[in-house]
């Protein structure tokens, strides 16, 4: 069974007298430990999808099971577990809180986790920001580290819970080429260390790092295809 299953899944809006269908009757599978990128135009419905996925949102009509579960008829208790322990998120622009460290950052998923004991959360925290290169910056605040260092942060926030999927919105659309090949490097390592990796960009040499690309246009899957690095 796929980790992941989207059936004709639609999202539509109404924006005055106009709907607008974000996703226009999408389905894909996704199998536990892909590395998938969705690709699109501004509009297609890329982060749409990524949102429902992470069940950050709910679809107007289809069906999203996740472990076979369908979403529609979890809690939202049950909601917020997924979002907390199973899906790790990595964002554009890091959303680090810009006066607590790095230590503090990369805790934060564990407050919410009841299973985490108080005791148990630095250890933790430490060990993830280890796992991105970055123990030697548990005290430093944000506007402390480079835009790169900020993300490996994000990313360590991401790992820190062991979620099983890593949702990763444009994880490189805010810096330099070099500092985004590294980080795209660490989501290598990641995927490489058992993770299921959904990227969401826009960049053709970003998605090349995914062993499948998924191409939405217009809200409806254009493409899906697996990359010289599935074969």
């Amino acid at each position: 069974m796929p980790l992941i299953q989207v059936k004709d899944l639609y999202k539509i809006y109404q924006m005055g007298n106009v709907e607008v269908r974000a996703l226009d009757g999408v389905s894909v599978d996704i199998e536990s430990n892909e590395y998938i990128s969705i690709m699109g135009p501004s509009g297609s419905g890329k982060s749409t999808l990524m949102n429902l996925i992470g069940c950050l949102d709910t679809p107007t009509s289809g069906d999203f099971f996740m472990d076979g579960v369908n979403v529609a008829t979890m809690t939202d208790d049950e909601l917020a577990h997924i979002r907390n322990k199973q899906i790790g998120f990595v964002f554009q622009t890091f959303n680090l809180l810009p006066k607590s460290t790095s230590l503090r950052n990369v805790e934060l998923p564990l407050i919410y986790n009841g299973s985490i004991k108080a005791s148990e959360r630095k250890g933790m925290a430490i060990s993830a920001l280890e796992r991105v290169g970055l123990g030697d910056r548990t005290h430093h605040k944000p506007n402390e580290l480079s835009g790169g260092q900020r993300q490996r942060v994000a990313v360590a926030r991401a790992l820190v819970n062991d979620p099983a999927i890593i949702l990763a919105d444009e994880p490189t659309g805010n810096l330099d080429s070099k500092t985004g090949e590294e980080i795209m490097a660490l989501f290598d390592d990641l995927h490489q260390q058992g993770n299921t990796i959904i990227l969401v960009t826009h960049e053709e040499h970003i998605a090349a790092h995914a062993n499948r690309v998924v191409r939405l246009l217009d809200g409806k899957i254009s493409e899906d295809v697996l990359t010289h690095r599935a074969k």
